[in-house]
């Protein structure tokens, strides 16, 4: 794989997918009863924006360093920021952002005591960098291993509540988009309570409703999207968009996400006429 988020850490794609992570582990950690979260592509855990990889693409600038420059009024994007600020306390000072935590230490920094979580990363020197950043903590189990292999063999969790994050790299989308949904039908086949976040880039629009249309053929749980597009669908920019489907999303996320991409778009878009907006790809029933 040649994939690697260094160049990409804090884009607009990460905005979207990192402030839905907390709103949704917020949300499941409201109850008291402890929860199973398993990150199937975890990355390295920690990157910097001052190196040389987030520096040469310039992303970050254009996502994660504008939104922490503004005021921002959605709840879910005011909650991210204050996660972020906890990384780095004088981010509220200085309006800026040296060093992005990656979903796995998100996570770790909102679970309780009694929560549990699995880090799964592919590449042996970014899982090696993710456990270092992990450090000693026996909530949380870093292993180097296939993501979705480790979906079959973790689920369902004995804690029966939970979230399941997926982020592949998607460096061959269809193939990728084929995987995904085999994992997910597995997944759902061994644990259709659970709450599961998918995020995906938008790059072409039709391949997009192909593997959505795919998925609802499934016949899945309730399935809400959340789309966040700085470009017209089908432009020739490498990366027009971004989305997070939400398997059994949690009371209100239509209401909470929606207000907080619309605040994103108005922050982040390039092009005034490119989409935003939510949808229940299989509605509530």
């Amino acid at each position: 794989m040649k994939y690697r988020h260094a160049f990409h850490a804090g884009n607009f794609g990460d905005v979207l997918k990192h402030t839905a992570l907390v709103w949704l582990l917020r949300a499941l950690t409201r109850k008291d009863k402890p929860i199973f979260f398993l990150d199937t592509h975890s990355g390295r855990g920690r990157y910097s924006l001052a190196g040389q990889a987030a520096l040469k693409t310039g992303e970050a600038q254009d996502g994660i360093q504008r939104v922490v420059a503004a005021n921002v009024r959605s709840a879910a994007l005011r909650e991210y920021l204050d996660l972020l600020a906890d990384f780095e306390p004088r981010l509220a000072i200085d309006r800026k952002i040296g060093t992005y935590p990656g979903s796995g230490l998100i996570a770790q920094r909102l679970l309780r005591s009694d929560d549990r979580a699995l880090l799964c990363e592919i590449q042996d020197r970014e899982c090696t960098a993710l456990a270092e950043a992990v450090g000693r903590d026996s909530r949380v189990h870093v292993e180097c291993r296939d993501g979705f292999e480790a979906m079959r063999g973790s689920l369902p969790p004995r804690e029966r509540r939970g979230l399941v994050f997926i982020d592949p790299a998607y460096e061959t989308q269809q193939q990728e988009s084929m995987g995904l949904l085999a994992a997910l039908e597995d997944a759902l086949r061994r644990w259709r309570t659970g709450v599961y976040c998918v995020w995906y880039p938008i790059k072409l629009r039709a391949e997009v409703d192909r593997w959505q249309h795919a998925f609802a053929a499934l016949e899945p749980p309730p399935t809400l999207t959340a789309e966040l597009c700085v470009y017209q669908d089908d432009s020739k920019a490498a990366l027009n968009g971004a989305g997070v489907l939400i398997v059994n999303p949690p009371w209100q996320s239509d209401e909470v996400l929606g207000a907080a991409v619309a605040e994103m778009h108005a922050l982040l878009a390039h092009d005034p006429k490119s989409r935003h907006g939510l949808r229940w790809l299989v509605p509530e029933r």
